[in-house]
């Protein structure tokens, strides 16, 4: 998210969206300017027909908490199912088990390359540019004030962290992996909220999570995530960003989104994410509050207070100032400071350059700190996605020459 597409951004929190009415065509249309109002206004109205119904049938029947009860113990694609679980969830899991038949294994293969030799600055600019790209939503960052996460930022942190995790592991689609089984969960928790809300009258629009929403998200964990990758100076090869794209494309369907809607590309992508955050971005009190969480949680992982302003001049460096000032990050001497970051990460890939022996003691370094880091979130447990039977407001190698280059952001105005 650029720093001239905040900058159009309107200031006031949107509305429902309108009723896209019966002319509005199904699918975004050929060519620039796809995502148009109406196309967007009808993604609104769409949840996630099979999750939402099995949420449904168990709440109907009563059986949600067998279930959670049964679900800590089903955590690698293979298990066998446990005995006794509700008739629904059994055919939603069965259902949904296998990833999509169209996945191009040796892209996932290369995306994984690329997070083995990214993990460090990806997870920097999950937390600090993606993670703030969500809270600048005023309705997604309501959402999140629903659900429980506005006083849990580390909960929410540790989940995002160990499900990345999860996806790169070589086993992540085999018998043994545990990313497809904590997908599942993740896709029944989303229709849960969306239930919870639609029942309980606190949403002022027809759907919770909705596909728009989805997708918007789905940006944010990768196209910003390459954004920033780009603005810390990582260096990134064309095929490493389309790669990592397609791995969160697949992604996408696996946790509910229309595989029809999904940007196919790059490119797309990139009109997606600004045509959205244009849209929807400005400031809010929720938006406000939940960065000055992540900002304290980060503060209390980093050890002493000599580097704390460290924390919020790197948000500030990502998302640039005019969001900054809406999430009402602190400025610092330090501002000035952390431009110094492409420099400094520059002299480390020059580092790996030497030879293989240095690229693999940087990306074994690399992993220890991504560990540590969701370590120190997770306290050592393994974070559960359990179905919330209701909505407590107490809750909270070499460098190749070649380089990709984000476009200029999109001009919708």
């Amino acid at each position: 998210m650029s720093e001239t597409a905040a900058q159009t951004a309107p200031s006031a929190e949107p509305g429902p969206a309108a009723d896209p009415g019966p002319s509005a065509e199904p699918g975004p249309a050929a060519g620039n300017g796809r995502y148009t109002d109406a196309y967007l206004d009808s993604l609104r109205l769409k949840g996630d027909e099979l999750a939402d119904a099995t949420v449904d049938a168990l709440f109907a029947s009563g059986e949600v908490p067998r279930f959670n009860t049964l679900m800590r113990w089903f955590t690698t694609s293979g298990q066998e199912l446990p005995a006794g679980l509700p008739a629904a969830a059994r055919d939603y899991l069965e259902a949904t088990a296998r990833p999509p038949e169209w996945v191009d294994w040796a892209m996932m293969e290369q995306a994984r390359q690329f997070f083995i030799d990214n993990d460090v600055h990806i997870s920097t600019a999950l937390s600090f540019a993606a993670m703030p790209a969500c809270y600048m939503i005023p309705h997604g960052a309501r959402l999140l004030s629903a659900t429980h996460s506005l006083d849990y930022p580390a909960r929410r942190m540790a989940e995002t962290g160990q499900f990345t995790v999860y996806l790169m592991q070589p086993d992540a689609f085999e018998a043994g992996g545990r990313f497809l089984p904590a997908a599942q969960k993740v896709r029944l928790l989303h229709a849960t909220i969306r239930r919870h809300l639609r029942e309980g009258g606190h949403w002022p629009e027809p759907v919770a999570i909705c596909q728009e929403d989805m997708l918007g998200a789905l940006m944010m964990f990768s196209i910003q995530v390459l954004d920033a990758l780009h603005r810390l100076g990582v260096h990134i090869t064309p095929g490493g960003a389309e790669s990592y794209y397609y791995a969160w494309k697949v992604v996408g369907t696996i946790l509910g989104c229309d595989p029809d809607d999904i940007p196919p590309d790059l490119e797309a992508a990139r009109e997606f994410s600004d045509r959205y955050m244009t849209r929807y971005m400005g400031p809010s009190r929720e938006g406000v509050h939940l960065t000055r969480q992540l900002i304290e949680m980060y503060e209390e992982v980093v050890p002493g207070t000599l580097l704390d302003p460290i924390v919020p001049a790197l948000i500030r460096y990502l998302v640039g100032d005019t969001a900054a000032d809406w999430l009402q990050v602190p400025r610092s001497s330090f501002d000035t400071l952390i431009k110094a970051a492409p420099a400094l990460l520059g002299v480390i890939e020059r580092f790996e350059d030497r030879g293989p022996w240095a690229a693999q003691m940087s990306d074994r370094l690399g992993r220890l700190v991504t560990h540590l880091e969701l370590s120190s979130l997770t306290r050592g447990r393994v974070m559960h996605y359990a179905i919330p039977e209701e909505l407590k407001p107490a809750h909270g190698i070499p460098t190749p020459a070649d380089r990709w280059t984000p476009p200029p952001p999109i001009d919708h105005l």
